[in-house]
């Protein structure tokens, strides 16, 4: 395991932080363990991430029905958003080990097709580790809006789905871009360049156009990505941190929601419910956060935890 290349002062839980109390969860022999990064594992998540995209292409192509086409365009939002936690972690500089790879394959594979910028995202949400849930948070006009009433939740998604919250993002960005203007809650999708989101999504269109179909580029590409993404984002800003504390403590401010296959497979990909080991020790690679939850429960931590047992109880939390 290789660490020269980032700070090793992270070795403390979340230690970006001025306000978190100095709290060593686990052993430091245990820590390290979780903390070690594989080239193996990013290249197999990468390569997943992208065959499952395939794969609901294609099932679609060989079964063109509208039950196939519903379950591909929920698989791919789920999978478009399965990018952005990918990238994420190389926001993190932990998907692989060789550095790199890491910065190339968040840069290009994972951040750019999305529209992503992994760099610009890491400077924002690093400052969202530092000052989580305080009032210095980027995040915090994310979560702070909830709970809310039912029918605001409901508004809140039928935005998402039929594709208002990415117009209104646009419309926003282009404002910004004129008065400087921000609205509240968009950092997140700053960018340095649109040129690699112009450029992978040129690779895109031209290889539905190879396989002969270049209308799936708009349908089974750009639908979900303004639509389906959009409401797991959402639905995952809501289980990680609204309704939680306004403090220093991982444990709190942060939730961790138990997910079950179909939630796993339709909009919590890739370990993204361990939000509070995540926030804990913000080094873990993804793919080892369900055994540092593991390792959190045995060490006698789950009564101090914030957690909820799935999804559809976090929802009732966040609607009166």
């Amino acid at each position: 395991m290789r660490l020269n290349w980032i700070d090793k002062s992270a070795f403390k839980p979340a230690s970006l932080s001025p306000m978190t109390r100095a709290i060593e969860y686990l052993p430091k022999s245990t820590v390290r363990q979780m903390a070690e990064r594989s080239d193996l594992w990013g290249a197999w998540l990468t390569l997943h991430v992208w065959g499952t995209i395939g794969l609901a292409i294609a099932a679609f192509i060989i079964f063109p029905n509208p039950w196939v086409y519903a379950a591909a365009f929920l698989i791919i939002g789920s999978r478009q958003h399965g990018l952005s936690i990918l990238a994420h972690d190389t926001a993190h500089g932990v998907l692989f080990e060789n550095r790199a790879l890491n910065e190339w394959v968040g840069k290009y594979l994972l951040a750019a097709p999305y529209g992503g910028d992994m760099l610009a995202y890491r400077k924002y949400h690093l400052k969202h580790h530092k000052y989580a849930q305080s009032e210095n948070d980027p995040d915090l006009p994310l979560s702070a809006k909830f709970p809310t009433t039912k029918a605001s939740l409901l508004r809140k998604f039928l935005r998402d789905v039929t594709g208002l919250t990415f117009l209104r993002i646009r419309v926003a960005t282009f404002k910004m871009k004129r008065s400087g203007a921000r609205m509240a809650g968009t950092e997140a999708f700053d960018k340095n360049s649109s040129l690699p989101f112009w450029v992978s999504n040129a690779i895109l269109f031209g290889i539905f156009i190879l396989i002969g179909h270049p209308w799936l580029y708009l349908t089974l590409w750009l639908l979900p990505l303004w639509t389906w993404f959009f409401a797991c984002l959402r639905l995952r800003n809501i289980a990680e941190h609204a309704m939680t504390t306004n403090d220093d403590n991982p444990l709190t401010h942060a939730r961790t929601t138990h997910a079950n296959v179909i939630e796993r497979i339709l909009f919590a990909p890739y370990w993204v419910n361990y939000h509070v080991e995540h926030h804990a020790y913000m080094f873990v690679p993804c793919y080892r956060l369900k055994a540092l939850h593991r390792a959190m429960m045995d060490a006698g931590h789950g009564p101090d935890m914030e957690t909820q047992r799935d999804y559809g109880a976090v929802l009732k939390l966040a609607s009166v």
